[in-house]
């Protein structure tokens, strides 16, 4: 398996876990006084889960077992795949920490945050596709 995937599956069970932890913060809420912040945290629920864990997920087997672009880089180029990991998880950091910023002090900074991130989720997600489309051909 390369090196790349397991970065892209390990990153994915992480937010996995992470993701359920915090759906039962979001479900405690509704019980305990818990800070203004917390009321930001449904979007992240939403991100962990989608981009952390099922985007990265995929992106990690498509990454492995998508046919061979040649023989003598069967995956493309990795570099373009690392930046995919970066920008993905920078991205998905930035909204984990600017969700909650937004909803506890609306406007300001954190709508740059919560931009930033979205921006770089999307250079990831277009970089992704541009590095696999050529490995989807007829043998």
């Amino acid at each position: 398996m390369p090196p790349l995937t397991r970065w892209f599956l390990k990153a994915a069970l992480v937010y996995l876990a992470l993701a359920l932890l915090t759906g039962v913060l979001l479900a405690l809420r509704v019980w305990l006084s818990l800070p203004a912040w917390v009321s930001g945290l449904g979007p992240v629920y939403f991100h962990l889960l989608m981009v952390g864990w099922v985007t990265q997920l995929i992106f990690g087997v498509a990454h492995w077992m998508f046919p061979k672009a040649s023989a003598a880089r069967p995956r493309g180029d990795e570099r373009l795949t690392g930046f995919v990991f970066a920008a993905l998880n920078l991205g998905l950091a930035l909204r984990v920490a600017g969700e909650p910023w937004a909803a506890a002090q609306p406007g300001g900074a954190a709508g740059w945050l919560l931009a930033l991130s979205a921006g770089l989720q999307l250079a990831a997600g277009w970089v992704f596709v541009f590095t696999l489309w050529p490995r989807i051909k007829i043998k």
